[in-house]
């Protein structure tokens, strides 16, 4: 599973992307937030308040309820404002 970060949720986690093998009890974004959260003080303090995250798996929007699998790709950014 490959996790990209951007902008803020980048500079928490200290890394812009990287590469991870989950334990079979994640299932769901939201797992997997739970999950990165417990790897380290960064993650759980990029993913505090998973409602100011956006994601896209796969280039899609997705809720937290949204299956994730083994190869997916996932990305985590905060909401974007245009003008």
């Amino acid at each position: 599973m490959k996790l990209l970060y951007f902008a803020w949720v980048r500079t928490k986690t200290g890394t812009g992307e990287e590469t991870v093998s989950p334990p079979d009890s994640v299932c769901d974004v939201a797992d997997l937030i739970e999950w990165l959260k417990l790897r380290g003080s960064g993650a759980a303090d990029a993913f505090s308040d998973p409602s100011l995250i956006r994601v896209a798996v796969n280039q899609d929007y997705v809720e937290l309820d949204h299956p994730v699998i083994a190869g997916d790709e996932i990305a985590f950014f905060p909401p974007v404002t245009g003008g």
